[in-house]
């Protein structure tokens, strides 16, 4: 099996429009969660999330692609950009076959869809936009950046909810590995924060009601955690088969090592009892890598600051990492980006390579009451300096879905 190295990232978060002002922040521990702009939030219970801000399409698109395209694709094709410049990747003709595109979404050209409905039910059928299927579609946006760029190799939009993008780039990393492509631009976008997706998810009860202070109202593994809270992002790693990318003199950020999908076969949106799901994803990674639980330094949690998940959460690196799981340092940078949904595990995918690269853990803020059942380092509060050489990053979704990425320093020795 071919080794496989990330050579670019992109990222747009709450926090930042790009990895640079994100990464800042994050490592600041500073909350991207505000009250809601773009719609009338008096009718709803919840009243704020974590928007991407002053975000300007047009420094990545024309104004007619921007037309005819959802902000969902908006963002993911700003993120890709960022990554191929990061890596210096240029997709000529003469590799233009063994390069793809797996970029997912959990819900896709959601602001279109509110849109079109609302000129269906006001204006009629005949005003709907003939663009509207390509904007609202998941698989819209691995197409408009396999287009843009002239990546002609592996194509597809993974949607598994909020474990989507860590199966596009542990998917990404499988394809490259097996030899079905050199490089692989993959990863995640969202912008689902609408009136429906606010009202229905608020109407499961799984969104924070802490409207007096939406800052604080992403509190993974704290005691008072009351539900989620909904943000908007992107983010893409550019994945390249190390002789490929040592080739053209690429610079290596990160080796990816592995990953572990699964499925827990319980109930559409609890984890399965103890994290059962969660710990197979986790073993199963670790046993393609090579490594042993001990060798892992940091994890990226899932951490969504729900009462279920958190503690399965941690129930289940306890399964895994027996004792050695007291020693890891743990964070759920949900509390700063709030839940990116579809895009979370490419968003902490970057996080995770961020903190390999920089030796700095990012916190997990708002932690002041902690959980009893949730007992281990969750680096409560402020960024942290330490020696990371590998670092886990895991998701989970709605349905069932688990998976896990593991990344590590590159060294071209081994």
């Amino acid at each position: 099996m071919r080794r496989v190295v990330v050579t670019g990232l992109g990222l747009i978060t709450p926090l930042g429009n790009d990895v640079a002002s994100s990464w800042e922040a994050l490592c600041q521990g500073k909350s991207g969660i505000a009250e809601i702009v773009g719609f009338d939030t008096s009718p709803f219970r919840v009243k704020f999330g974590g928007q991407i801000k002053d975000f300007d399409p047009s420094a990545y698109m024309d104004r007619k692609e921007i037309r005819r395209t959802d902000p969902y694709q908006h963002i993911a094709i700003a993120a890709t950009k960022q990554a191929l410049a990061q890596s210096r990747l240029e997709i000529s003709e003469e590799i233009a076959d063994h390069v793809g595109v797996y970029i997912g979404s959990g819900i896709g050209g959601l602001m279109t869809l509110h849109e079109q409905f609302r000129i269906l039910f006001e204006r009629g059928p005949d005003r709907i936009s003939p663009f509207f299927i390509n904007m609202m579609i998941v698989d819209g946006a691995p197409g408009i950046v396999s287009i843009m760029t002239g990546a002609r190799g592996p194509n597809w939009a993974a949607v598994s909810a909020c474990a989507t993008s860590a199966h596009t780039i542990g998917e990404a990393w499988e394809t490259i590995r097996r030899g079905d492509a050199k490089a692989m631009i993959a990863g995640g976008s969202e912008r689902g924060i609408t009136p429906i997706a606010i009202a229905a998810f608020d109407n499961m009860h799984a969104l924070s009601r802490r409207n007096d202070d939406p800052q604080g109202a992403s509190r993974p593994f704290d005691a008072t955690r009351d539900g989620f809270v909904m943000g908007e992002g992107a983010a893409v790693l550019i994945l390249e088969e190390l002789e490929f990318a040592k080739a053209r003199g690429a610079t290596i950020l990160a080796e990816m090592v592995g990953y572990g999908a699964t499925g827990d076969a319980y109930h559409v949106t609890e984890p399965a009892p103890g994290g059962a799901g969660l710990v197979r994803a986790m073993q199963m990674a670790l046993r393609k890598s090579g490594l042993r639980p001990e060798d892992v330094d940091y994890i990226n949690a899932h951490g969504t600051s729900t009462p279920y998940n958190d503690r399965t959460e941690t129930q289940a690196i306890k399964t895994c990492f027996g004792e050695h799981a007291y020693r890891l340092a743990i964070s759920s940078t949900k509390s700063m980006t709030g839940h990116t949904l579809g895009a979370a595990g490419a968003v902490e995918a970057v996080i995770s390579i961020m903190t390999l690269l920089t030796g700095i853990i990012p916190p997990t803020i708002n932690l002041h009451h902690p959980d009893p059942d949730c007992d281990l380092d969750y680096v409560p509060n402020q960024a942290r300096q330490a020696q990371v050489r590998v670092a886990m990053s895991n998701s989970m979704g709605f349905g069932g879905h688990n998976a896990c990425l593991i990344f590590k320093r590159y060294e071209e020795s081994e």
